[in-house]
């Protein structure tokens, strides 16, 4: 392998790592951005009118954008997106649970996760304190808790066939003792060094407390929690601070990473919300546009939703299309859908590929079998908030909404480099 792709992989692992809640996941990409010169706003302050590099944070969203010199009212805008959250558990209210000598986490299920892939591994709470004068911290336990799965011994169907009550089954172990003897929220208050007795709400899920691994034959495999949507944040991060460092083309390069995608995305920080509209409006106003003017703009305009797919399996080929089976190691891919769960059309498709031919990389088809339903991704939110032209794109991989998901080594570099011809308006 390359030294760039596993340079690339490296540093996605670094940023998994500090990521392991939405919220985290938003303030690394800031600070990450910030070292690259982009200036932090705040929504309640009046932003300025000059041109410049700029994020502003939403709750565990971030927006980021680029304004050059020259650009005007109906400067088009490319925006790449992504979303900061992933299937998990997250913390219900009195938290602190347990019978027969065991402390347990009262947990709520977010989103799809595979659950039996949370067994048996050590886990993580992080996310956000909100303290009693509105204050807000982040905290991260580390290595805490753990779902224990019950020994073959005593269920000898369950290489048979394993199911899992979601409420009786799903409530990890974090210590020995009596519920009341105890206090997780004191527990998550010690890592962020507040007092417990100060937090007024909060915000916290569950992840995989084991750090990403590069492994396999020529070090093609990257396995890590999170890679749903982590890999393309990741990839808009190192392809915008690129892109920005002296661009000065006539379109505003956009980083948008929402949150809550995983639970449909209907929530101020997530792509059903205002934020992006928002953040664009505000873009146009300061640079002297009217209404007609901004609808000018969004009428010349991209926007790139980035999230993962399947990989063709090798243990369950009948899953997949007979014919468009792309693979871990062979590109990002192109994600079609005849009924627009995808946002990719014909006019999207050819963008696409000039984007890929611009920064060398090669490109996959990805289609679902007929007989399995399709997700769906921001795209086609995006495309109905927007009215934008929109193409759903990703990487690869296996083991989606597991704990611990596969990546391909080689894609998650060659998602990064598209991205940042589509940032700076190379065209193959």
């Amino acid at each position: 392998m390359p030294h760039a792709p596993v340079f690339h992989a490296e540093d996605l692992a670094d940023f998994v790592d500090a990521s392991p809640s939405s919220f985290h996941a938003a303030a690394e990409v800031a600070r990450r951005l910030q070292d690259a010169g982009f200036t932090a706003l705040d929504e309640t302050d009046a932003w300025p009118e000059a041109p410049g590099k700029h994020l502003v944070v939403r709750d565990g969203a971030v927006i980021a954008w680029v304004v050059p010199q020259g650009a005007t009212a109906t400067a088009p805008v490319r925006v790449f997106g992504a979303h900061s959250d992933s299937p998990s558990f997250k913390l219900k209210p009195q938290p602190t649970t347990g019978r027969l000598g065991w402390l347990q986490a009262g947990v709520e299920i977010y989103g799809g996760p595979l659950l039996n892939s949370w067994l048996d591994r050590e886990l993580r709470l992080a996310g956000r304190l909100v303290l009693d004068d509105g204050t807000e911290v982040l905290a991260d336990s580390g290595a805490l808790l753990r779902l224990p799965q019950l020994a073959i011994h005593l269920d000898r169907s369950a290489n048979d066939g394993l199911t899992l009550d979601k409420q009786i089954h799903t409530q990890p172990v974090w210590g020995l003792g009596a519920p009341e003897s105890a206090d997780l929220l004191a527990e998550l208050a010690a890592s962020a060094g507040v007092d417990a007795a100060r937090i007024r709400g909060y915000d916290i899920t569950t992840a995989d407390a084991a750090r990403a691994s590069i492994f396999g034959r020529d070090h093609v495999f990257f396995a890590a929690g999170r890679l749903d949507d982590l890999a393309s944040v990741h990839a808009g991060v190192v392809a915008l601070a690129k892109a920005a460092d002296g661009f000065d083309g006539d379109h505003i390069p956009v980083l948008a990473v929402f949150d809550h995608e995983e639970i449909g995305s209907a929530t101020r920080s997530g792509a059903a919300g205002p934020f992006l509209e928002d953040v664009l409006e505000r873009i146009g106003i300061a640079l002297g546009g009217d209404r007609g003017e901004r609808m000018r703009a969004l009428a010349s305009s991209w926007c790139v939703s980035s999230d993962v797919g399947h990989s063709v399996h090798p243990n369950f080929p009948e899953k997949h299309d007979p014919v468009v089976q792309p693979l871990l190691g062979s590109g990002p891919i192109l994600k079609i859908n005849a009924n627009q769960r995808y946002a990719t059309d014909g006019a999207g498709a050819a963008a696409w590929h000039g984007w890929c031919s611009a920064a060398g990389v090669r490109s996959q088809a990805f289609v679902s079998n007929n007989t399995v339903p399709c997700g769906s991704t921001i795209g086609p939110i995006t495309a109905t908030r927007l009215g934008i032209r929109t193409v759903d794109v990703g990487i690869p991989i296996l083991s989606m909404h597991s704990a611990r998901e596969l990546a391909g080594v080689s894609d998650l570099f060659d998602l990064a480099r598209v991205a940042e011809a589509f940032f700076t308006g190379t065209e193959g």
